[in-house]
This record gives C-alpha cells, structure tokens and sequence, in this order.
C-alpha cells in the first residue's frame, strides 16, 4: 500500500504580510540596491522579507532564533522555491544586516517610500515628524569607553519616552504621511541626541529628498529660534512651547471673548499674529473643555498636596534651631521657592527663651575657663515662626491657562490653511506615535532589541521601519477598499467597522493552515468570514491562500 505524505504547516497571518511585501516590490528592490550572488539560495531581499514575517509574526521571536521561527511554517509557499528554515540561520541574517548598512540606511529606505508613493498613490499633502528613544539591553563599544571609527549611533542613556532611564538606547526619527500613517523617511541616531537639535535639519534633507511642498508638522521640539530660521523655505505647523515667556503670557493674559467656536466639538481658538524668531506666523491659542476639565481638577488635586506638603515644611522649619539671624532667614527663603501654591508671610526670627539675656549679644560667644576649671562655652540659637498663605495668583494663572496651547504656522493666509484645518492637521500628529506605538508593541520583536552591533542594530531599525511600512500600507489598502464597497467587517465587539486595524485581522486569521498531501497544497480552515476579508486585501495577499481569481 502506498504511504500517503501528509504535512501541515502553519500559515495564519503571514499570507498577508507576504503578500503586501510582494505588492510593494520590496523584495526585488532590496536585491537591486544590494546586489544578489548567483550561488546564493536565498537572496538579501527575501532575508528581509523572512526578517519582516519574524517581526510580524505575532509571538515575539526574537531574531537569534530566526530559524526556529519558520519551523513548521509554508518557509518555501512564503519565500520561494528551494528556500528552507535551515537556510534562514543567524550567519545569514547577520551579513545581510551588515549589507543593509553599507548600503546606507536612511538612503535606503528613501528608496523604498519614493517606490511606495508611486504604486499606493500616497497623499503627501501633510506629513508628521517625530521622534522615540527605542531600549537596548548589553553592552557596546560605545558604552565602555572603547573607540571604533565611524561608529553608527552610540547606544548609550538619554532621555528615555518609555521611562526607563536604567536601560541604554538608540533614538529613531520618523516622518509619515497624513494619508494612512504610512513612514515616508526614517533615521538611526544616538541615544542621547536631543530632538531640538536636528528637527530642523531632518526637515530640510527630507525637502532635499522628495522635493514635495507638503506642510511639515511636528511637535514642540521644533520650535526653537534657530530652527525656524533654518526651515523658512518650508511650510510648517508646530506647537508652541510655553516655556516661552511671550506664549506663556498669551494663554494666560487673552480674554474669554476672544475665543471663537471651531467646527471641533469641544473646542475654541483664537488666532493672533507673532515674529517669533523674527519669523513671521500665525499663532493659534487653542482651548480644550475636556482638557481644561481634567487640568482644573489636577489643580485642585496639586493644591491639597501642596497645602500638607507646605505645613510639613513648615513644621519642621519652625522646630529647627539656627546659629545666626541669616542663616534662619535663609531657610525660609529656600523652602519659599520649593513652595508652589503657598507662600511664607509674618515672618519672624526669635532668639531661644533660655537664652533671652544674651540678647544684647547675637554672635557667638565663648567663656574662659576659670583658674583650675574645664572649658565651657555658650552659643546663641534662634528659631522661626510664619504664617502660611495660599498664592492665590498663582492659582489664578494655573487656572486661567487651564486646557489652552498654542499652534503656530508660516502659512499667513487663513484661506490657505484656516483654524479649524490647523488644529485638525497637529491633531493628526498622532500618526508618527502610532507608528512608534506599533514598533514597540511587545508582540513585535521589536520590542527587546538585543544585537550587539551597533551597526546591526541600526539595520536592525530600517528592518523594523519597513515593518512599520508594511502594516500601515495594508491596514490603508484594507479600510479604502471598505470604505469604497460601502461595507464593513466585524471588530472585537461583533460590530461592523470600516476601520478595522490590521492587527485584529491578523489575530483573526490564527488557525489557518496549509495541508500538503503528495506534494499538493490546500489551505484550510479559511471560513467564510476569512474569505470575506480576503476579498478587500490585493490579490498579491489572496495568491498565498490559493483563491482562486
């Protein structure tokens, strides 16, 4: 009897990613920017494919165990005739990671989005720029005193947006597009580099790049002087930091019937003219209900604090003994400036009671010993005694600014960009912290960066900075073909949605595999609610789950 050979694989989500890939021609751009050998079985572009599908597989595989990740996977359906897990070990990984490097990473994937806008037809009318510090674990040449030349980043500690200051890091800035969050530039950087100095200058080799007159927002980081002298040639939208003495003034000073409603529920504006920087703007003082609400009660909440942590202070001041007039003084003026809503008043300065008839003498004195007797000596103390007010003032002004920012533009003419579209345009700012949120997310490798390169770990980001791109490309292609068939699919709650995330639809296609019986394919498990959302991804998608056309 003849043995029948069965083999079951596990394909669930990664047909999609596959297939997105392919949609992006990313595979065979990756091997024209770095060449591929004839011997080679599997070329670096579909390594980077395989290292995309590792990093969008849903179980935080971490990269040293590469192949371990495609065991029991269609590695050949995914990738290609002849290519196996064994194929897919470290050594290969490593070098192409080195190749991705040599070739120029920003450069690189600059290559990859002008090939992107092209084919998915991107709307680049507004594009957002931020940045996020990304947490290492080991140690580098940079960190240990050690000098290698034309060192990459130096993974060392900075300012850490995941607060935790203990872990060393590396710095990625992304600029993506209104039009689907999609990443249209990234970059590696140093751990400790801070935004404020190269926002300006990210901004300008970005115009340099794409020569688009898209309107460049970013937040507070970009709003130095200097940096707005350098991007003048640019359209830009930027918040405004109040730690400016004139912004500060401004949201505290404008009075209520300045503001006007904006077609934004929950929120009013008022827009005045600025030269900050000797750049002339547009400023926009923005007023939040829902954040004016919160920011009220922390107010109240802070001043309850602050009144117990007053009196403490207080206390203890009041139970301290002091050698000298200035020195008790000079307590109250340091804990005077430690105090926000509170301030010191009747302030007194009191010699101790047993030591009252020294009064005539306030320096320090000390006795002779007598004929025969030992040394003694008699020091003056004093103590203080105050009152504790509230600083009203400053509570006033607290409440005053409560829920206000300021929005700012070189676009002078309101037809152009009106009030309403600027705060619609910095709301959508959320688009680079989404990407960000989505690379850190702990399903990703991503999430626990561990090479001990720092040139591998730079590639490493370009590697995460395309699985960005891949998820943001198809979540786009799925919610417009949604949107244009008028329907929709069912989200978490069993609800219909025309804006599902890709990452529900990637959980929702756990379980599907593929059975090879002689050498012949056949995917099952694919319900007919799977078939349905195959339907709104390309066809590049659906080839991986044998539909036929």
């Amino acid at each position: 009897m003849k043995t029948v050979q069965k083999q079951i694989e596990n394909l669930d989500h990664l047909g999609l990613i596959a297939g997105i890939i392919d949609e992006i021609g990313l595979v065979e751009k990756i091997n024209e920017l770095l060449g591929e050998q004839p011997e080679e079985i599997v070329s670096p572009g579909h390594v980077v494919k395989a290292m995309i599908l590792n990093g969008m597989g849903l179980v935080s595989s971490p990269l040293y165990l590469f192949g371990k990740f495609f065991e029991g996977k269609p590695t050949e359906h995914l990738l290609g005739k002849g290519i196996k897990a064994k194929h897919l070990n470290d050594d290969k990984l490593g070098r192409v990671l080195d190749k991705l490097y040599s070739c120029g990473l920003s450069e690189l994937f600059t290559h990859i989005s002008l090939l992107v806008l092209d084919k998915f037809k991107i709307n680049v009318e507004t594009l957002h720029l931020d940045s996020t510090s990304m947490s290492v674990e080991g140690n580098y040449k940079s960190m240990t005193g050690e000098v290698e030349e034309n060192l990459p980043i130096n993974i060392t500690y900075g300012y850490s947006r995941d607060h935790r200051p203990d872990l060393k890091q590396f710095m990625m800035d992304l600029i993506c597009s209104g039009d689907g969050d999609v990443p249209l530039f990234l970059r590696v950087a140093s751990g400790n580099e801070a935004d404020k100095a190269i926002f300006a200058q990210l901004l300008n080799d970005f115009k340099s790049q794409f020569n688009l007159d898209s309107l460049m927002v970013a937040d507070s980081a970009l709003y130095t002087e200097g940096n707005l002298q350098k991007i003048q040639s640019l359209f830009w939208l930027s918040r405004v930091p109040l730690t400016i003495k004139s912004a500060k003034k401004v949201v505290v000073e404008i009075k209520e019937t300045a503001f006007s409603p904006t077609n934004i529920e929950g929120y009013r504006s008022c827009s005045i003219a600025s030269d900050y920087g000797n750049i002339p703007q547009r400023w926009l003082v923005v007023e939040s209900k829902k954040r004016r609400e919160l920011e009220l009660k922390t107010i109240e909440k802070n001043l309850e604090k602050s009144l117990i942590n007053a009196q403490k202070k207080l206390k203890a001041l009041e139970n301290k003994s002091f050698d000298t007039e200035i020195s008790a003084l000079q307590a109250v003026s340091l804990i005077s400036k430690q105090l926000k809503y509170h301030s010191l008043t009747n302030v007194e300065v009191k010699l101790n009671d047993d030591q009252k008839k020294n009064r005539g003498n306030k320096t320090k004195r000390t006795l002779k010993p007598t004929s025969g007797g030992s040394a003694s000596s008699q020091t003056q103390t004093f103590s203080l005694a105050a009152n504790l007010e509230v600083n009203w003032e400053k509570i006033e002004t607290e409440n005053q600014k409560a829920g206000r920012f300021i929005l700012a533009t070189n676009i002078l003419n309101s037809s152009e960009l009106s009030n309403d579209d600027m705060l619609v345009k910095y709301k959508e700012q959320q688009s680079a912290e989404r990407g960000f949120g989505f690379l850190k997310d702990p399903l990703f490798f991503t999430s626990s960066v561990f090479l001990k390169s720092p040139k591998r770990i730079a590639s490493l980001a370009l590697i995460m900075g395309l699985c960005l791109l891949v998820y943001t490309l198809g979540q786009r292609s799925l919610r417009r073909n949604l949107e244009k068939h008028k329907t929709g699919i069912k989200n978490q709650l069993g609800k219909l949605t025309q804006s599902p995330t890709l990452r529900w639809v990637f959980q929702c296609f756990q379980a599907v595999h593929i059975l090879v019986i002689d050498g012949v394919k056949e995917v099952i498990n694919l319900t007919t609610e799977r078939l349905f959302i195959l339907k709104f991804f390309p066809q590049s998608c659906q080839k991986y789950y044998l539909m036929e056309n």
